[in-house]
């Protein structure tokens, strides 16, 4: 039978409508109806197991799965959990991606004395990240208790069962209306693309190593412009310092004319309309922008 390479995705949450379009954007046709588990990729030979976040790490560490995409805060505790067990991760972060942001932060209770970290000596902290919790208070030099708490973590000091918390944060709106306050971010958290370090078959490293170089031409084209310009011969340093993220311009002579030449040039950051009349008053003209579909690096 042939060799079929399993993606671990968000089964329902933030992450998982963006983690499909992101896979689809690679060219994966995916076979998938609203209640299944698994998703069968009809033109390439990948499957997509709907999961649990927290279980996506896991499944890369035991190699049920060769590919996951879930929150670096999710990644980054359970490293620390197998670091805590003198055991070691068996996956790699492989790309930071463009959605899923968030930060993992302190939260105080308006009526105590808290204000800060400096205030946490003695203290108890409640969160669902203990591991990375107790890996910012070693780094700090701050000795402070940690108790893990599943799910509405906000509650914690009201009920009595912490002095604060360090929490998820993306509005701020769940902590005021908990009376909390927001203290230090000790993680800034985006999706990230996981792989698996485990030895794989040539079929399946070459399909890997392909997927994952989509992915990061589909970061790149997100960002990315191409930029067409006629400019004066002389301008062309001027015309690349002005441009954002550039490689070296393509430069192209243009018939009948000796001093002017068309410029083309692929930007990976954005370009504003600042950009385009700096570019006008240094000499270039006919300035044409326009967005990248695919890109491979």
């Amino acid at each position: 039978m042939k060799e079929r390479i399993k993606i671990a995705v968000q089964k329902s949450g933030r992450l998982t409508e963006h983690s499909i379009t992101l896979l689809q954007k690679c060219g994966l046709i995916i076979s998938h109806t609203k209640d299944q588990l698994i998703g069968y990729g009809e033109n390439m030979p990948f499957d997509i197991m709907f999961v649990r976040d927290d279980d996506i790490p896991g499944l890369i560490q035991e190699n049920l799965c060769e590919i996951g995409i879930v929150g670096a805060n999710v990644a980054r505790e359970k490293q620390l959990s197998y670091e805590s067990s003198r055991s070691s991760s068996n996956f790699d972060l492989e790309s930071s991606l463009d959605f899923g942001h968030c930060k993992l932060s302190f939260a105080y209770p308006e009526s105590s004395s808290i204000r800060s970290v400096n205030d946490l000596d003695g203290k108890t902290i409640a969160t669902s990240y203990p591991f990375t919790v107790k890996n910012y208070f070693t780094e700090n030099s701050i000795d402070a208790n940690v108790t893990e708490f599943s799910g509405a973590v906000e509650l914690a000091p009201s009920l009595g069962k912490a002095d604060a918390i360090c929490d998820l944060v993306s509005t701020g709106n769940t902590l005021r209306a908990h009376n909390l306050m927001a203290g230090e971010t000790i993680l800034e958290s985006v999706a990230t693309v996981l792989k698996s370090k485990s030895e794989q078959s040539e079929f399946k490293s070459m399909w890997i190593e392909k997927i994952i170089e989509r992915i990061n031409g589909v970061l790149q084209v997100n960002e990315s412009k191409y930029i067409m310009m006629h400019a004066p011969k002389n301008a062309i340093n001027d015309i690349t310092k002005l441009l954002p993220g550039t490689e070296s311009p393509t430069v192209i002579p243009l018939d009948g004319v000796n001093d002017t030449v068309a410029v083309h040039v692929v930007c990976k950051e954005t370009v504003f309309w600042e950009t385009l009349e700096e570019l006008k008053e240094v000499g270039a003209s006919s300035i044409l922008v326009v967005p990248v579909e695919k890109m491979l690096m």
